[in-house]
């Protein structure tokens, strides 16, 4: 209560909209409100809404936990009144402010690159924030910075602040510098417009010009709607213990129902006694609702995007660590590989790029040598022949940061950009499409964007890249309220491929770890995958099982450095086209008659013991690469222990400190022997 014109100025807006030929509205907002608008705007059933309250057990099975009620999204069709469709999202969301502008962002950008890639405009964005958090929360900075990015933009978003003067229990003289709690959008001259939330024709206006402006301009703009909070911060709170004075003035102002009310009265347009009548009779169908949900015994949660989602279904463990098959025509593989080596002879490029390309070509289609960078781009490429889209953003992501992808080419004239993999398409190799995209220098919004976007695309591989792992824990945030428990919070999907580059090669602790420890804390049941691969064609399998699977888990991979360019890091078109990705690699070398320990590992340490191993001669040691730590392959792993009949020393090594890696994951999860720590 004081911000109520939200109501009526958001359900203008959506009329008007549609009118305007918006097909697609994506919603973000945090708590304040929230339900209101699912029930007045999204025509969320109070019925339901009531039955969240009454904290019953939910109606699914026992993978899903479910959260707060005011975090739940919802996805609605509405139809307007002059009878234009519209698909309605309400993005679901944590406690954590304004962290769904960038997943509404994501969410926005997948839903015009399937629907309205002839007019961005068809889909409209619209954030919710709270004027303290717009001004208090970096993660806006980062998402008004993508605006006008090639790779983020999104034809203009609608940012409405709710500023009801107080944020949280704070005076605003303590939660900002500025004037304007909206003096975040002077970062790239976005229009504001304040107005009085007590005049809802005016705010209604607002609104409608706000979506005029977007509409014509196809940029941002910001409504700062300034009320009041009638109550405390939450519903049994005491105001007046930090604001006295202002809650006196609140405490004698009428609310803008009342003030809109008397207005119209004054002008003839109603009576008193037919205010009264449409109050009465709107309590009288809550009521109803109220009456009836109580007679329901469980919750129901409808799925959220489930025209996008139809077809896929919510995987436990046991189907996480099925067998997929990757397998990819050899022939088509070979096409592939020689369209990505296959420099435009008209065009100048630096010698160092004519040399990658050249060695890439000749390792690939001479030698069947396939190191690490062509693997992946095999994956990409495959996965487009079969009509999956690709889209790869991150801070380097388009030569890669160790320089071994090389998606995009530069010519060193001109700098005009040649992307071999979006040139399948036109030579017949592929029917789906490649985005790739540097991005802004942003781990926290990027990340929520693409978690978004492939909230929204399940067709789509959509893959964040660290430019080192460490660099991840920037977004914390998304990896601990969305990533890891967005499926069991609620009941969404999603099959964000997180690559993090990881390994202790001379460069001190900050720039070798990509904290595995982290992810494997975050993993339970049936949340995500974690991998650690070692060879080209294990990463090739891995991100094309992403894809062929009818579920759909984010994946978290540690990616190497060294071994990118590393000699005995190499695969053959074999391995790719007839293989499948390996959970476990057993020791290629080992003879099981000789073996007396057996040393479990992960990643490129393998190598760097391989190498020991060799030095000095020893026969009696067996190798164990575990490349996917979770799920951990349990049956897999028991096959490998059974071959060695021999072996009584049974050994975890890692190159990472005790307190990190995957040692601490390993000690609650991995008791199929007796084994010993080295590290």
């Amino acid at each position: 209560e004081g911000n109520d014109s939200l109501i009526p100025a958001l359900d203008a807006t959506v009329e008007e909209a549609g009118e305007r030929g918006v097909t697609h509205v994506i919603l973000g907002m945090a708590h304040r409100g929230r339900l209101n608008v699912l029930a007045n705007v999204f025509g969320k059933n109070p019925q339901d809404i009531f039955s969240e309250f009454d904290g019953k057990d939910y109606e699914m099975d026992d993978w899903f936990d479910g959260d707060v009620k005011y975090h739940l999204g919802i996805t609605a069709q509405r139809t307007t009144r002059s009878g234009k469709k519209i698909d309605m999202n309400l993005a679901p969301n944590p406690s954590h402010l304004e962290t769904v502008a960038a997943v509404v962002g994501g969410i926005a950008r997948a839903k015009q690159d399937r629907y309205c890639q002839d007019d961005v405009r068809k889909t409209l964005p619209i954030i919710i924030h709270g004027d303290a958090a717009v001004c208090g929360q970096g993660i806006v900075y980062e998402t008004v910075q993508m605006c006008g990015l090639q790779g983020f933009q999104v034809g203009g978003t609608l940012h409405i602040v709710i500023n009801n003067q107080i944020g949280f229990t704070t005076n605003y003289t303590d939660s900002r510098s500025s004037l304007y709690c909206t003096d975040i959008a002077k970062v790239n001259d976005t229009p504001v417009l304040h107005v009085n939330a007590d005049d809802a024709e005016a705010v209604v206006h607002a609104f409608l010009f706000a979506l005029d402006f977007r509409q014509t301009f196809g940029k941002d703009i910001f409504i700062d709607l300034i009320g009041y909070r009638k109550y405390g911060h939450n519903e049994g709170d005491e105001p007046r213990f930090t604001q006295p004075i202002l809650y006196k003035l609140i405490g004698k102002h009428d609310n803008p129902r009342h003030i809109y009310a008397q207005k119209l009265i004054g002008e003839g347009v109603v009576s008193q006694e037919k205010a009264n009548e449409i109050e009465n009779e709107y309590r009288a169908v809550l009521d109803n609702h109220l009456e009836v949900s109580r007679r329901e015994p469980l919750t129901v949660i409808k799925p959220f995007m489930q025209t996008e989602w139809e077809g896929f279904k919510i995987a436990d463990p046991k189907k996480m660590l099925q067998k997929v098959n990757t397998k990819v025509n050899k022939k088509t593989l070979l096409a592939i590989a020689e369209a990505l080596t296959e420099l435009p002879a008209d065009k100048v490029f630096i010698s160092k790029v004519k040399k990658v390309i050249t060695d890439r070509k000749e390792a690939t289609l001479k030698h069947n040598h396939i190191d690490w960078g062509m693997a992946e781009l095999l994956a990409y490429g495959s996965l487009l022949h079969e009509g999956f889209d690709v889209r790869l953003t991150g801070e380097d992501v388009q030569r890669g940061t160790f320089s071994h992808r090389h998606a995009v080419l530069k010519t060193e004239d001109t700098e005009e950009e040649i992307c071999f993999l979006q040139e399948l398409k036109g030579k017949g190799l592929a029917t789906g499409n490649f985005h790739i995209y540097n991005s802004l220098l942003s781990e926290y919004g990027v990340l929520g964007y693409e978690y978004g976007y492939a909230l929204a695309s399940p067709r789509t591989l959509t893959i964040w890249e660290a430019q080192f792992g460490d660099f991840s824990n920037g977004a914390q945030i998304m990896l601990d309220q969305y990533i890891c428990c967005g499926e069991d919070k609620w009941k969404v999907q999603d099959g964000l491929v997180m690559l993090l580059p990881h390994g202790y090669e001379g460069q001190g602790a900050e720039h070798s770890s990509a904290r595995v420890e982290r992810y494997l804390q975050l993993c339970a049941e049936n949340n995500m995958y974690v991998a650690n691969c070692t060879t080209p064609a294990n990463i090739f399998h891995l991100l094309r099982r992403q894809m062929k699977t009818d579920f759909r888990k984010p994946l978290v991979v540690f990616t190497p450095k060294s071994l990118l360019r590393h000699p005995q890091v190499i695969s053959s078109i074999e391995d790719l086209a007839e293989g499948q990705f390996q959970e476990v690699l057993d020791d290629p070398i080992a003879d099981a008659k000789k073996v007396k320990r057996v040393v479990f590992c992960s990643g490129r340490f393998y190598y760097d013991l391989y190498a020991e191993r060799e030095k000095l001669g020893r026969d009696d040691i067996a190798l164990v690469r575990i490349e996917q730590l979770f799920p951990l392959p349990i049956a897999q792993l028991k096959a490998v222990i059974a071959k060695y009949k021999k072996a009584t020393d049974f050994v975890w090594a890692q190159e990472e400190p005790k307190n990190m890696g995957a040692y601490g994951y390993m000690l609650m999860n991995f008791d199929l022997v007796k084994w010993r720590y080295v590290g």
